[in-house]
């Protein structure tokens, strides 16, 4: 009987210390210290001289547009003269030449051209450079004009995916969802300055639904492990209202909230290219690809291009040819026109779709909280989320045609406010007039032209290789770029017989010699643990030291850091006196936002921005946050640009029309397409006739004065009538 009782008891303390133990191990997890990223110090500190003043630190430059293409034209452009021995590939790829212009010629080919400079081409360039290889990548138009500039600004797994992979049994789901949280990581432990952690709500609607997403979220954290950062938690009512005081009242039980990332897409793009640079690596924007070389035996070896910045400034563009072992084609929506001029017989393989995004005001979203809508009216997801001040929802998705910039459609903008308002107060008046900008982003998705059934599309990305040796990478997503980049290069290595090596006379990219930066490039991917231009010295209190030193208001100093990181200190440096006791330095291009004149010249000098479009569009996001206020930039923006390129009348007169005809693809209204630089400059962009008012204005028409406020008698005030609207 003693030895009953003492089992039990001995049962029920093993049962009660299990219980702890896991409860105990579920808390520590969920509440463990963690290290976030951007929330370190500086890897490079600033310096203080004897009397306590800083002193800014000084960097390696890129090398300029002009010299990258003058690279290009070494590698390529041989007058052959054979004889007897020669043959037409050693003519082509030999220890000898001269150039067209008589000059002797690199001896060496590129390693890899790569044909694209959005994320994927400009990781892909980076990766390479950093194995020790020597690349070339050219774009078109600018880095991350397309589909890289235009997506939610997120940095995700994708729960929705993973709610896909359970219920479908699906593995490549799950794989897509494990490998896109550990790039996640990646993201915020390269780039510090130019991605964030954003906790994201999840309205709970009614209370079965509580532990259905209760469990989706805590298996996301589970998925991501050390990847992770912030546990996902429970809020009741009053708590999700008191931190979306925007959420509909009578349509909330409580809420989850989980954590991703957030980044600045293009400027994360444009760093990605410049650091490729940094490393060797020849990178050029607006020059385009108008045909492929192969040698005698079908495989292509090189690649014709001109430069159409020289045909912006009215001079002919001569076609010049760069010579290649290996070329990658990574344009986005675009990627079959470049397999067909591999071979016009190839079937396509992209699906393209389109991907409507609009721009709200702050106010509609707390500042440091986003909302997922996990099922609209029609089954698809809805993010809607703070993104430099201003308050971003998207997005659609559905088929399109491939265009270079495609304009967001009404029916489109109207179904995402119409979503909007379905979870947002009733006395919250949701306006078209409140849309500051809206754009269409096109999705490559892609069908593996390998598969049987060439209909279905792939969930990931794409690598193929065709017959004369094309390597296309397509598909996927912002999230995952370095691993397509990685997994490209290692593709490409055997494919074009390359050799990989350490990086010899790496730069220094944090400007001092504190930190080795090529100590990791053993000739193997490291693109993990390689900082980009401007992580090295960002902390979250740089700011402080940018406004101490240069005396720059609080606002735009914070904008600095967080869009260029320690080249904050060049670009507030480029910035120009104000006059004025405080601020001492930066005057704004727009009095709504924090861009100031010396990110244009920084843009030119330093980033390669060659066009108007290019500073307002994607160095500053201006032209993505306010399609009205970049219009009213433009001219201070031409002009600053104007000194810099040394741009004639003509010049500065075709930017004109160019950047209003891109800002019709921003959101801008239909009746500013004929606006003037006169009419910007008199203040008279922003009048409306009354059909665009109702559609394009942020608030209500101005009323007269009230008559209580007046000081005439009534009937008497000769600026107000008496069927004035102010008085009924």
């Amino acid at each position: 009987m003693a030895a009953r009782r003492s089992s039990r008891f001995l049962r029920l303390f093993l049962y009660t210390a299990a219980g702890t133990s896991v409860g105990g191990g579920i808390l520590y997890y969920s509440y463990r210290p963690r290290n976030i990223p951007g929330s370190d110090p500086a890897a490079v500190p600033p310096k203080f001289g004897p009397d306590g003043t800083i002193a800014p630190p000084r960097f390696p430059k890129v090398k300029s547009r002009e010299d990258q293409i003058a690279d290009l034209r070494r590698s390529g452009g041989i007058k052959q003269s054979l004889s007897g021995s020669k043959s037409s590939l050693s003519g082509l790829f030999g220890s000898s030449g001269t150039s067209q212009h008589g000059n002797a010629v690199d001896e060496k080919p590129y390693d890899l051209l790569i044909i694209g400079g959005g994320a994927t081409g400009s990781g892909i360039a980076l990766d390479a450079a950093t194995r020790g290889l020597k690349v070339a990548c050219v774009e078109r138009d600018d880095f991350s004009s397309g589909t890289s500039s235009k997506s939610t600004k997120l940095v995700h797994g994708g729960v929705r995916y993973l709610e896909k992979a359970v219920w479908e049994l699906d593995y490549n789901q799950y794989k897509l969802v494990k490998e896109a949280l550990r790039e996640r990581k990646y993201f915020l432990d390269t780039a510090p300055h130019l991605s964030s952690w954003l906790p994201i709500m999840l309205p709970i609607q009614k209370w079965w639904q509580a532990p259905y997403f209760w469990m989706g979220t805590k298996a996301y954290d589970f998925l991501a492990g050390s990847e992770g950062i912030e546990s996902s938690y429970f809020l009741t009512k009053s708590k999700a209202l008191e931190a979306f005081p925007m959420l509909k009242r009578n349509n909330v039980v409580g809420a989850l909230v989980y954590y991703d990332g957030a980044h600045n897409d293009s400027r994360m793009n444009v760093s990605i290219a410049m650091t490729a640079a940094l490393y060797g690596a020849t990178v050029v924007n607006h020059l385009e690809v108008t045909g492929l070389e192969k040698d005698a035996t079908g495989k292509l070896c090189g690649a014709r291009v001109k430069d159409l910045v020289t045909e912006k400034n009215g001079n002919k563009a001569q076609e010049f040819t760069i010579r290649a072992k290996g070329i990658i084609n990574a344009t986005g929506p675009f990627t079959d026109s470049i397999r067909k001029m591999d071979d016009q017989t190839v079937d396509e393989i992209v699906a393209p779709s389109s991907g409507v995004h609009v721009i709200l005001p702050g106010y509609y979203s707390p500042a440091n909280m986003g909302l997922i809508d996990p099922k609209t009216s029609d089954g698809r997801v809805i993010f809607f989320l703070p993104w430099q001040g201003n308050t971003i929802a998207g997005t659609t998705d559905a088929p399109t045609e491939i265009s270079q910039n495609p304009v967001a459609g009404e029916e489109e903008i109207n179904w995402i406010l119409s979503e909007i308002r379905g979870y947002l107060a009733p006395d919250i008046n949701v306006r078209r007039g409140d849309v500051l900008a809206a754009w269409s982003g096109i999705r490559p998705l892609v069908r593996d032209p390998q598969a049987k059934n060439t209909e279905s599309l792939v969930r990931n990305h794409l690598i193929t290789v065709s017959d004369s040796g094309l390597l296309t990478c397509a598909g996927g997503k912002w999230t995952t770029y370095r691993q397509m980049a990685e997994e490209a290069v290692d593709e490409a290595i055997p494919q074009y017989r390359l050799e990989t090596g350490p990086v010899k006379n790496a730069p220094h990219v944090s400007g001092t010699e504190m930190i080795d930066d090529a100590a990791p490039l053993d000739g193997t991917c490291q693109t993990h643990q390689v900082r980009l231009i401007g992580a090295h010295g960002y902390s979250k209190t740089l700011f402080i030291n940018l406004i101490q030193h240069f005396g720059v208001e609080t606002d735009v100093a914070k904008h600095l850091t967080e869009s260029y990181g320690d080249r904050a200190w060049t670009v507030a440096a480029l910035s120009s006196p104000t006059e004025k006791r405080f601020p001492a330095r930066g005057v704004r291009i727009s009095p709504l936002y924090p861009f100031v004149d010396g990110e244009v010249r920084y843009a030119v000098r330093h980033e390669y921005a060659q066009t108007a479009v290019d500073v307002l569009a994607r160095r500053t996001r201006l032209a993505f946050l306010n399609a009205q206020a970049a219009l009213e930039a433009l001219p201070t923006v031409i002009d600053l640009m104007a000194e810099e390129l040394k741009w004639d009348s003509k010049r500065k007169e075709l930017e004109w029309k160019d950047t209003v005809q891109f800002l019709a693809s921003m959101g801008l209204a239909k009746s500013k397409l004929s606006v003037t630089r006169k009419d910007v400059e008199n203040g008279k962009a922003g009048e409306y006739d009354e059909h665009e008012r109702k559609l394009y204005s942020r608030h209500d028409r101005p009323a007269d004065t009230i008559e209580s406020d007046s000081k005439f008698q009534s009937g008497e005030n000769p600026m107000i009538g008496e069927d004035s609207p102010a008085n009924k």
